[in-house]
């Protein structure tokens, strides 16, 4: 090979792996973003079932406790 093959073998690869790092950036920040996008609706439907969850205690907590129900009493077979 001649100094200019080399140089220029040497210049290709080069910017193929630069090519590749910024490919790879790209995708990282794509995948951070969707990240950060799936943890936030996490959060938000945590926090509505947690609201919810509280308005129903505070419902249940406020409403008069019934009676104790009686146990009904098994039916036994006779055979």
């Amino acid at each position: 090979m001649t100094d200019t093959q080399t140089h220029d073998a040497a210049k290709a690869k080069a910017e193929a792996t630069f090519r590749r790092k910024q490919e790879q950036a790209r995708d990282g920040a794509i995948a951070m973003s969707e990240y950060i996008s799936d943890q936030a609706s996490l959060r938000a439907k945590t926090e509505r079932l947690r609201a919810m969850r509280l308005a129903k205690e505070a419902r249940d907590a406020a409403a008069p406790k019934d009676a104790p129900k009686a146990e009904k009493k098994k039916a036994t077979r006779r055979a």
